[in-house]
């Protein structure tokens, strides 16, 4: 083990808990998991082999959460045509993540994982998404099972802008879809939908990988660690689905630009970066 990888029971909480409240939130988990683990002084392979487990400990609470929807999906692809044209929204979408993450996620990691990058895509994203969400127009698609491929194919491009960190993966397809037509609601629950294969696909990927970083007294930090994050995620999820409902992402966008401006003063005044 390296020097500033000691992987503490403090630690894993307060991992678990950043992941779970903003890996659905349009502020970046990533983003947070960087400047986080940069104030604990938890860096290098084994912090970045935790945030991909406990990011797949979070997807876990959408499929609790939808489980009745994924379920009936499932059991009605051979019978039901809205239910294959879901599934194959979600292939669809998932692909040009996957394949951009295959080709270019080593060179970004190792260029722009650092807190002045994610503070630099925080600030530009949180005006991006005040220009988006306040200026669109009524929604066209109001239903994830009624989007037409094509349209899926398109957010599958937005979220691939999330190997940027800080960018957020949810923020990206959510204010991708409402470019594209999508009501607050439905551009939200697909980007949680999403989420499944990809943060599933990424933990699998990425333990298969560096398997051997982990050793037996990791097991009980990483178990609280995961835990921290599913609860804490089913607690963001719901919420987040009630305040879209009523509300738009401004305040999402105006967090962004503060942590941002933040972030890049106190790197400023040395301490970060």
């Amino acid at each position: 083990m390296t020097e500033g990888e000691e992987f503490t029971w403090l630690t894993a909480l307060i991992l678990g808990c950043v992941e779970g409240l903003t890996e659905f939130l349009p502020v970046s988990s990533t983003g947070h998991l960087i400047l986080v683990g940069d104030w604990l002084g938890f860096e290098g392979e084994k912090s970045g082999l935790v945030e991909i487990v406990i990011q797949g400990a979070a997807i876990l609470a959408v499929c609790w959460e939808y489980r009745r929807k994924l379920f009936d999906t499932v059991c009605e692809l051979g019978t039901r045509s809205e239910a294959r044209h879901f599934a194959s929204n979600i292939a669809v979408a998932f692909m040009p993540l996957a394949i951009v993450g295959l080709l270019f996620g080593n060179a970004i990691k190792e260029a722009l994982f650092n807190p002045y990058a994610v503070a630099v895509a925080l600030l530009a994203g949180g005006i991006v998404i005040l220009l988006v969400d306040r200026g669109h127009g009524s929604p066209r698609i109001l239903e994830t099972e009624r989007m037409p491929l094509w349209v899926a194919a398109a957010l599958g491009c937005f979220q691939a802008l999330a190997l940027f960190p800080g960018t957020s993966r949810s923020a990206a397809t959510i204010i991708g879809g409402r470019l594209l037509g999508l009501s607050r609601i439905c551009a939200t629950e697909f980007s949680f939908f999403l989420a499944i294969p990809t943060l599933l696909a990424a933990t699998g990927y990425s333990l298969f990988k560096a398997r051997h970083v982990f050793d037996a007294g990791d097991l009980g930090p990483l178990a609280l660690s995961s835990v921290a994050a599913f609860l804490t995620a089913l607690v963001a999820i719901r919420g987040f689905i009630r305040f879209v409902s009523t509300h738009t992402f401004a305040a999402f966008a105006w967090y962004r630009i503060a942590l941002g401006v933040l972030v890049l003063g106190w790197a400023k005044f040395g301490g970060w970066v």
